[in-house]
C-alpha cells in the first residue's frame, strides 16, 4: 500500500472538501503518521472515512473517528503552542498526537487501561513527548493540572458537564460533539469571564458516545 498517496488522497479527497482550509492543519496531517496509531489488523483502513474500531471490543464506543471530524475538531480549537490542553478520550493517540504538536502541553484521559497503555507506545513510538496519557474517567473529578486552555471530548456527549467547564481558563476552549442521534452537533464552548460562556454549533455530525459521561433523562408520560 503507498502510504504517503493514501494520506494525500485523504486530506485532498476527505477533509478539504470538509471545510478544513487551514494550512497548518492540513501541513500537520500530512506529517504525523496516522498508520502508525490504528491496530496493525486495521492498516489497511487507517485512511478511509470512517470510525475504525479499537481493542478491546468489548464496547463499540471505543473507536478513532473519521479523519475529517479529527480534523474538523483541531481547526476550530485553533491550538497554540503555549496552551495546555485536556484530551477525555485518548483511544489509540492520535488525536493527542496532533494535539501536541500544536500546543505546549497535552494531558489525556482514557478510561480502559488497555487503551491508555497502547496510545503511550503510540506516542513513544512517533516521538511525542508532551503529551501525557492518564488512566482516568473524564466524567470524574477535575483533573489536579487545571485549569486548561483547551478541553477536547473525543467522543460525543448527551451534554457538556458543569465540571469539565469549571476548569477552562478565561478564554479558554472546549470542544465537544453534543446530542443524541440522529442529530449532534460539534459545539465550541468558550470561558469569556468568570462565570461567563459563550457557544457556537456550527456543523453536524454524528460519533460514538464517550463512556462514563450521563445521558439525559428521559421523561414517560
Amino acid at each position: 500500500m503507498n502510504y504517503e498517496q493514501a494520506r494525500f488522497n485523504m486530506i485532498e479527497q476527505q477533509i478539504r472538501p470538509w471545510d478544513v482550509l487551514d494550512g497548518q492543519i492540513l501541513a500537520l496531517l500530512a506529517v504525523v503518521q496516522r498508520e502508525d496509531f490504528v491496530p496493525p489488523a486495521c492498516k489497511a483502513l487507517a485512511f478511509v472515512d470512517m470510525e475504525i474500531p479499537l481493542p478491546p471490543q468489548a464496547n463499540p464506543s471505543q473507536c478513532m473517528l473519521a479523519p475529517r471530524v479529527e480534523a474538523r475538531l483541531l481547526q476550530d480549537l485553533a491550538v497554540q503552542k503555549h496552551e495546555k490542553v485536556l484530551e477525555i478520550g485518548t483511544g489509540s493517540g492520535y488525536m493527542a498526537a496532533l494535539l501536541a504538536h500544536r500546543a505546549q502541553q497535552v494531558i489525556t484521559l482514557e478510561i480502559d487501561p488497555t487503551l491508555a497503555e497502547t496510545a503511550r507506545k503510540n506516542l513513544q513510538k512517533a516521538g511525542i513527548y508532551n503529551a501525557e496519557v492518564r488512566v482516568a474517567d473524564g466524567a470524574g473529578p477535575a483533573v489536579s493540572d487545571g485549569p486548561f486552555d483547551v478541553i477536547v471530548l473525543s467522543g460525543s456527549v448527551a451534554e457538556v458537564p458543569a465540571s469539565l467547564l469549571a476548569q477552562l481558563k478565561v478564554g479558554g476552549r472546549l470542544s465537544a460533539i453534543v446530542g443524541e442521534e440522529p442529530m449532534m452537533r460539534a459545539t465550541l464552548i468558550t470561558r469569556v469571564g468568570p462565570d461567563a460562556w459563550a457557544t457556537t454549533q456550527s456543523w453536524d455530525t454524528i460519533v460514538p458516545r464517550l463512556l462514563s459521561f450521563p445521558e439525559l433523562t428521559k421523561f414517560a408520560f
